[in-house]
């Protein structure tokens, strides 16, 4: 499965931008996607998640209310909405897939993701 995040970019705070990610190969092995984030002089940290089956998301408290995580199964696509953004959302975005379904709990687990795409960067700022 190869992964390509794109979307990023310059935004002014109260903006919104959408991801996506278009899977590649075999994309039926992919259960569950996510974003994850990495800010300058951070550790890489968990946004967002769906599972491929049934459609259960979970969602970072930084984040909730003002992102959503969406896929559309007959592209191979997953998509990240973000509303509202705050300088503190900038960071390098990754999409992130699981060959296996993952439990709920284990969503925001960075080790429960099997391939990573390049990411792609957001930028809020005025």
């Amino acid at each position: 499965v190869q992964l390509q995040a794109s979307g990023g970019g310059l935004v002014q705070p109260g903006g919104s931008l959408r991801l996506s990610c278009p899977a590649s190969g075999r994309t039926s092995s992919a259960y569950t996607t996510a974003w994850f984030r990495q800010a300058p002089g951070k550790e890489r940290e968990f946004v967002a998640a769906i599972r491929w089956s049934g459609g259960a998301t979970d969602y970072a408290d930084s984040v909730k209310g003002r992102f959503t995580i969406s896929r559309d199964n007959a592209k191979n696509m997953v998509y990240l909405q973000m509303n509202s953004l705050k300088p503190e959302d900038t960071a390098v975005y990754y999409c992130a897939a699981a060959k296996k379904q993952v439990i709920l709990s284990a969503l925001r687990l960075q080790r429960m993701y099997d391939y990573w795409g390049q990411g792609t960067l957001v930028t809020v700022s005025s």
